[in-house]
């Protein structure tokens, strides 16, 4: 069943689970917070795939979250901060008129949680992302916060080790678009390998 949503187009890839905190300047998403704020407190976030949101002509993904604002304040001249979460998974079916903001046409799309996840493979992802993380602090990339506990849920324990690992934005969004967990789990290990050779070489280029 399509929803019509609000939607905010990013250049980041948002993963259900995370917190999303916003500083609301342009006068149509100004306009986004407050209708949002008489409803349900919901918008759509994609990622911007090409180009930049601001003025459009961007090329926006089809495959995004809903955020849930939590948190808002208003400052006197009109501009607002925002903290948002993420909660469901969406397929855009169909963009609206951009005016007065980008509105799409969405429907929920929630996990295949009919295979179960090894604990071996959790085991390794830990230890993995643990390393990676490491190599990334050594040569000053971002890194996402450490998770303080795993989530019991097969899907929110994928999409919370996908969120606290230093991949961009690609990686990031073929892992929102793994059709469930076990899938994103095992790409999510097969990614971070990869960023392991990657960092690995990079360190040895500079300590050489």
């Amino acid at each position: 069943m399509t929803t019509p949503m609000p939607m905010f187009p990013l250049g980041t890839v948002l993963l259900p689970g995370s917190f999303l905190p916003l500083h609301i300047f342009e006068h149509r998403y100004r306009q986004l917070v407050v209708d949002c704020l008489a409803g349900d407190s919901c918008f759509g976030v994609t990622l911007i795939s090409r180009g930049v949101e601001v003025g459009g002509g961007d090329e926006r993904t089809t495959v995004g979250v809903i955020a849930r604002i939590v948190e808002a304040v208003e400052f006197d001249d009109g501009r607002w901060a925002i903290g948002a979460v993420s909660t469901a998974r969406i397929q855009v079916t169909d963009w609206l008129s951009d005016e007065p903001y980008p509105r799409a046409l969405v429907e929920e799309w929630p996990d295949d949680t009919g295979e179960s996840i090894p604990d071996a493979l959790v085991a390794r992802l830990i230890d993995l992302l643990a390393a990676v993380t490491a190599m990334a602090r050594v040569l000053g990339e971002p890194v996402a916060p450490s998770i303080s506990e795993l989530p019991d849920g097969a899907s929110e324990l994928s999409f919370a080790l996908a969120s606290a690992s230093p991949l961009g934005s690609a990686d990031r969004y073929d892992l929102l678009c793994a059709a469930g967990p076990l899938e994103r789990l095992q790409l999510l290990e097969q990614r971070l390998n990869d960023q392991q050779v990657l960092y690995g070489a990079r360190i040895a280029m500079e300590q050489g």
